[in-house]
């Protein structure tokens, strides 16, 4: 018998309503799954019926942990990098279809929002955080990348927070993305219903939601905010590091001590490509970020950080890896420049609006 979908697409009334529904596995996202994605929103966007999409979590403290790395770990081990590089296919697909979505789409989330969790809730019309709202984009720890569109929004947020989230990974909450509009309202979970009521009534999203839009406060990363910029604004990875290495006795030499431990836990091939993201990021469209995001994925899945990273985390519990090469001065930027540059067979198409939706 084969194993659930994890994913179902109902409609109540005027409402698509997308359940995540794969507790045992964190939500985490199946090729499966992302198919499934587009087909209903594709098939949603011409149904009159049909006002807008409600997207939730049966998981009561995660919304989508982000791709399957268990399914990943074993598409590894059988060396089958071509269904690997259809996962991400299928992933940043996606996001196209997503961000073509011209109905209300309403993801709640009330939990991790992680990885792939981030691309399939960000690019819509609203993103309603609550209380238990967790933001990361964890990928260079496993010896990937900040992918699912994360090479076009990150290096969009204000100053260098981008770049500061893309090479640590760090988590932050409602009020850090309310603030850095990763979502468009804090609303608290108890409300929830009252939202996916209001779309099945047809009822107006926009006045409803800035109606019970709730005051986050202030966050944790404003008072990180100037060291971020001074710090993560470096051309490289090796700069980086050195400014957080001589922070001075002061209010942020326990973080950039932190902060330099924690980048060098990471793949340096991932920190030098995640870096690179960032500072190209901010001249490509979506498109464009996407189709480069799905090059740099399929080289990256040929690598052997990638299948160390991943092996790592799942048959290894959370060992540490061991990157190929061990630190950021061994690995070759001319290495890094040619995967950014270096087309690779199949690359990712992406139909324009007119031809998604037919």
């Amino acid at each position: 018998m084969s194993e659930p979908l994890g994913i179902t697409f109902e409609e109540h009334d005027r409402a698509g309503v997308v359940t995540l529904d794969r507790p045992t596995r964190l939500n985490a996202l199946t090729r499966e799954m992302f198919e499934a994605l587009s087909a209903n929103y594709r098939r949603w966007e011409p149904a009159a019926q049909i006002y807008g999409v409600v997207m939730e979590s049966t998981h009561p403290k995660v919304f989508c942990s982000g791709g399957d790395l268990k399914v990943l770990n074993q598409l590894n081990h059988d060396g089958a990098v071509d269904e690997i590089r259809e996962f991400y296919r299928s992933a940043y697909t996606h996001v196209w279809v997503l961000e073509k979505f011209i109905r209300p789409n309403v993801p709640l989330i009330n939990g991790l929002a992680f990885g792939g969790g981030i691309g399939i809730s960000l690019l819509g019309t609203h993103c309603i955080a609550g209380e238990g709202y967790r933001f990361a984009m964890p990928q260079v720890g496993i010896g990937f990348l900040p992918d699912i569109g994360g090479t076009y929004f990150l290096p969009r947020l204000d100053g260098w927070v981008g770049t500061y989230l893309a090479l640590t990974g760090a988590e932050i909450g409602p009020a850090d993305a309310h603030r850095l509009r990763l979502v468009s309202h804090y609303i608290p979970s108890a409300y929830f219903d009252v939202i996916k009521r209001a779309l099945a009534d047809n009822h107006p999203i926009d006045r409803l939601l800035d109606g019970l839009h709730q005051d986050p406060g202030e966050g944790d990363l404003v008072r990180l905010t100037p060291a971020i910029n001074r710090i993560f604004s470096a051309e490289t990875v090796e700069e980086i590091l050195e400014r957080l290495d001589a922070e001075p006795e002061g209010p942020y030499e326990t973080w950039a001590k932190e902060t330099a431990a924690t980048l060098r836990q990471k793949s340096p091939t991932s920190l030098k490509i995640a870096l690179q993201q960032m500072l190209r990021g901010k001249s490509l469209s979506l498109i464009e970020a996407l189709k480069l995001e799905f090059r740099l994925a399929s080289h990256l899945v040929t690598m052997p950080d990638f299948k160390e990273g991943i092996d790592a985390k799942i048959a290894g519990k959370g060992r540490a890896p061991k990157w190929t090469p061990e630190t950021v001065a061994g690995v070759d930027d001319s290495r890094i420049e040619s995967l950014f540059e270096t087309p690779v067979d199949g690359e990712l198409e992406l139909n324009e609006p007119k031809q998604i939706f037919q």
